[in-house]
């Protein structure tokens, strides 16, 4: 380095935004190359979700938020620049244009960063789960969706809103518990007493249930926190028990989907819906393994934040390999 001047940054800039709010966390870079990057410290967490506006996601609320974080970091850990971000958002790929518009020059302008990827949760759980592996993993919280590569293009499947789909995800079992729960109230086929139980006591008379759920705007995580109930009843009650194999035939359908062919294809699975254990996991293993015979079940190595970093440091040290795709991985690496 020549007198006077500025350091090379030895940090980069993980982010992890979803419905639960922001993640960040700095990691080291520049180290081997053969070893995964080292983080600085623990994240920073703000629980305030990132806003969607008439352009899609707000880059101006991200960056109001992610900024100071960032400023927090580098003052905590000691990092003397931030060589490169990564960005990884719910959403990107169909509310993602102002981000792309405006969030790299703000970044570049409070904190003078060229280099930014702004990526596809799916891609950053994708990418902690499996890194440079082909394959595809399954992203299932509140809602659900299935990605791919053959390390050549991206392939994505779900992920439409519990509304549209997101089949077999946290709201979507929800949903089908609380029909169940109607049902038996009702006197209907196909109701469950176990669930009516649960749902009463969770959310009290059922003639108040619409009342409930109808007016809130997190109704898709209000549904989802009857989830486990389900995974509960399911030991001893059929109907729960039926829901969660449907629920694993859905993820099943949408990785079969994505996958690649060929013997070298892997699929794991990350997300919070999974800690519900064996009720799911155990029709979900049995389904993958009829509809996706060819793809070997790994656990995930890592969680979407570890994917941000990964693709940072990469990025940060010019060698991101991953398949580029303006809507799942988009990339700036020079001054906007």
């Amino acid at each position: 380095m020549t007198a006077g001047a500025a350091p090379t940054p030895t940090a980069v800039l993980a982010v992890d935004s979803g419905g639960s709010g922001l993640r960040a966390v700095l990691a080291a870079h520049g180290r081997d190359p053969g070893a995964p990057p080292e983080r600085l410290g623990a994240p920073l967490t703000s629980r305030e979700p990132v806003r969607t506006g008439p352009r899609g996601i707000d880059a101006a609320h991200l960056a109001g938020q992610l900024v100071p974080m960032a400023r927090r970091l580098l003052a905590v850990t000691g990092a003397d620049g931030i060589a490169a971000v990564a960005v990884g958002a719910a959403g990107l790929a169909t509310l993602g244009d102002e981000l792309r518009a405006d969030l790299p020059s703000a970044l570049e302008r409070e904190l003078g960063v060229r280099r930014l990827a702004l990526v596809a949760d799916a891609v950053t759980a994708y990418t902690g789960a499996l890194g440079l592996r082909a394959g595809a993993v399954i992203a299932a919280g509140t809602g659900l969706i299935a990605v791919g590569t053959d390390l050549t293009r991206w392939r994505r499947a779900d992920g439409w809103g519990h509304l549209l789909g997101d089949c077999g995800g946290g709201a979507w079992i929800g949903r089908a518990g609380l029909e169940a729960a109607v049902r038996a109230f009702d006197g209907r086929r196909g109701g469950s007493a176990a669930l009516l139980e649960r749902a009463e006591e969770m959310f009290g008379p059922v003639p108040g249930l619409p009342a409930q759920l109808y007016p809130r705007t997190d109704r898709p995580a209000a549904l989802a926190s009857f989830a486990p109930e389900v995974a509960a009843c399911a030991a001893a009650d059929p109907v729960a028990a039926e829901i969660l194999r449907s629920a694993a035939a859905h993820m099943a359908e949408s990785a079969a989907a994505v996958c690649p062919d060929g013997d070298e294809a892997r699929v794991a699975l990350t997300g919070g819906l999974f800690k519900m254990g064996e009720p799911l996991l155990g029709p979900l293993r049995e389904e993958l393994a009829r509809q996706l015979p060819h793809a070997r079940q790994v656990p995930a190595a890592g969680d979407p934040l570890d994917g941000a970093v990964r693709i940072a440091a990469d990025l940060a040290d010019d060698r991101l390999t991953l398949p580029r795709d303006e809507r799942m991985l988009y990339v700036v690496t020079e001054k906007p």
